[in-house]
């Protein structure tokens, strides 16, 4: 590992950088934001019962995609080996894998995601009242898990069913753990099935975003809490700073414009939604890391383990590609 990867992976380093992007993205949120005493305002006339069941709709939404991903590790792993759906639901909550050879199910949980997105997406350019530059981010979107699909599914078609039983030491070894988890691919029930269960957990998402709707007043369709969703989706793809804070909420205020809601009151309800967001992935972890009897300091530590266990992975095989080419060149030198 290179002088530059070391420093990178410092604790320290990493939180210098954390705050500095914080800070940055903080002065930039509060400089160019709306006007802030009329966000405020918005949220004093918050029904704080409909924030209620809009979180509860996204921890069944979490629930779905938990039961997806259970499905998904059940075609990459032998039957003894697979999991309980308790400690699924706690890998999934607290964003932990049980083990390395679930990578892949990682990947092809998430390329499941592509099919309830395209339905959404299509469903939003039909009936909701899209901007003109939200279009040309659909396609690009599209484009993209385009791609990503038929690698997957390529990748599917040339698995061998292997368990790993060493540590991850290459990128060979990752993309045949990543073909391994890939294996639902191939089996047409269960790719249905989790495809399905990915479906419901974004009806799940889509109807607590409308619901949040209520709780400020916003009285717009259903398809424009759609078009928020794929615009708050659209906006976290790539991370300029920790959560997009600030973007997210400009994506769900600018198009809310053309149902009469004022961007303030856009903006106050692109925070809650995040705020919820937020809340579900941090509540669902704490209760992961309780149940499994896990603190912060073991999940450090463990980090840390990991990343010896690569350095020193690492190093046998620097060592072993300069012995292969020691011999390469003892072999030469030898007069025939």
């Amino acid at each position: 590992m290179s002088s530059v990867q070391r420093v990178w992976r410092s604790g320290w380093v990493q939180a210098l950088v954390a705050i500095v992007a914080l800070v940055l993205a903080a002065t930039l949120f509060w400089w160019q934001g709306p006007e802030w005493g009329s966000v405020f305002d918005a949220f004093r006339f918050v029904i704080w019962s409909w924030i209620v069941l809009a979180f509860a709709l996204n921890v069944v939404s979490t629930l779905f995609r938990a039961l997806s991903w259970r499905m998904t590790i059940g075609q990459a792993l032998p039957h003894r080996h697979q999991p309980r759906f308790d400690h699924v639901f706690s890998a999934f909550g607290v964003g932990l894998l049980a083990s390395a050879t679930l990578v892949g199910t990682v990947f092809a949980h998430r390329l499941f995601d592509l099919v309830p997105a395209t339905i959404l997406v299509v469903w939003v350019l039909l009936t909701a009242e899209v901007p003109h530059w939200a279009v040309v981010a659909f396609g690009i979107a599209a484009l993209v898990g385009f791609a990503l699909f038929t690698v997957a599914w390529l990748g599917a078609r040339r698995h061998h069913r292997t368990v790993m039983s060493e540590g991850v030491g290459s990128i060979r070894d990752l993309l045949v753990m990543a073909r391994q988890g890939l294996s639902v691919l191939n089996a047409p029930v269960a790719l249905a099935g989790a495809v399905l269960l990915q479906c419901l957990g974004w009806l799940m998402q889509l109807l607590a975003v409308y619901v949040a709707m209520q709780a400020f007043g916003i009285d717009a369709p259903l398809p424009a809490a759609g078009l928020v969703l794929v615009l708050m989706n659209v906006a976290t793809i790539v991370p300029l700073w920790p959560g997009n804070i600030g973007l997210v909420q400009a994506a769900v205020a600018v198009p809310l414009r053309n149902y009469g809601v004022p961007y303030a009151t856009g903006f106050a309800y692109g925070l809650a939604l995040q705020g919820i967001e937020i809340a579900c992935g941090v509540g669902l972890g704490l209760i992961a890391l309780a149940r499994e009897g896990i603190s912060f300091a073991m999940l450090k530590r463990m980090q840390d383990e990991e990343d010896s266990a690569e350095d020193a992975l690492e190093g046998v095989h620097e060592m072993v590609d300069e012995l292969e080419h020691e011999a390469g060149r003892e072999s030469a030198a030898v007069p025939r």
